[in-house]
């Protein structure tokens, strides 16, 4: 890319039993390309030796013993060290090569936020008819209630300013999976169309096996848009993690 850029960032990687693609999924994040990189891994009391292998690559490895995706990333927002924040799944799915062009995007065009689109280049075999179907009905219930223009609700690609959440309206309040479309709703309405955008990326067959559960889960994300629409989603833990959490940064890990 050229000359490195002037930010710092940190790549969330939320975790659960996730050993089989951990590596592989740090391996593929590009380094030297910004000021300072910190890959925080916030795993989800995994069972299998997903801290272990994450320790041994040099990320830094947050315990959120609280379950849940977006309870994961709601103690990851909170604890990031750097300015700029990227998310992606811990199972080789998203372009990782991408993430300096995206930050780089960001800065450039002085944006707040960005979803990366996956529907529209998903590769052969990434994901099933069930799941792609799933995700087009949620995608455009979201667009029918909200009519906030994103193709794809579901993605969990984000690249933003760890700053959005100084306005405590921009903070997401789901622990489960509804918190990936929550946070675009939030983006759209908050900051707008003009500084909080979607872009289309590459998506991937997954390494390892899902911690999804499709019916349910989907059945959760279809509650949780309507229950925002009339304004009955309620927040049932607080925003950010607790001091108590076991974090390498602390050398109080089980596997420190």
């Amino acid at each position: 890319m050229g000359d490195i850029l002037p930010t710092t960032v940190t790549i969330i990687l939320p975790t659960r039993n996730e050993e089989e693609a951990i590596e592989p999924t740090i391996d593929s994040i590009p380094t030297g390309w910004c000021k300072k990189l910190e890959i925080l891994v916030v795993d989800g009391n995994s069972s299998d030796k997903t801290r272990e292998l994450a320790l041994k690559k040099g990320a830094r490895v947050h315990l959120e013993d609280r379950r849940g995706y977006g309870r994961a990333y709601r103690t990851g927002f909170d604890i990031a060290s750097h300015d700029i924040i990227v998310t992606m799944d811990a199972d080789c799915t998203y372009p990782a090569e991408l993430v300096p062009k995206l930050v780089k995007r960001l800065l450039d065009e002085n944006l707040e936020y960005i979803t990366c689109d996956r529907l529209s280049l998903a590769e052969d075999g990434s994901m099933s008819g069930l799941h792609g179907f799933g995700n087009w009905a949620l995608s455009f219930t979201a667009r029918l209630l909200f009519g906030y223009g994103i193709k794809d609700s579901q993605s969990g690609m984000w690249v933003f300013r760890k700053s959005i959440f100084e306005n405590s309206k921009m903070r997401p309040t789901n622990d489960g999976m509804p918190l990936s479309e929550e946070i675009k709703l939030l983006a759209r309405k908050h900051i707008g169309k003009e500084k909080a955008i979607e872009i289309s990326v590459p998506y991937r067959p997954r390494v390892g096996d899902a911690e999804i559960h499709t019916w349910g889960d989907g059945w959760k994300n279809f509650k949780f848009l309507f229950a925002k629409r009339i304004g009955l989603n309620r927040t049932k833990t607080p925003w950010g993690g607790r001091d108590s959490n076991p974090d390498s940064m602390n050398k109080d890990l089980p596997e420190q």
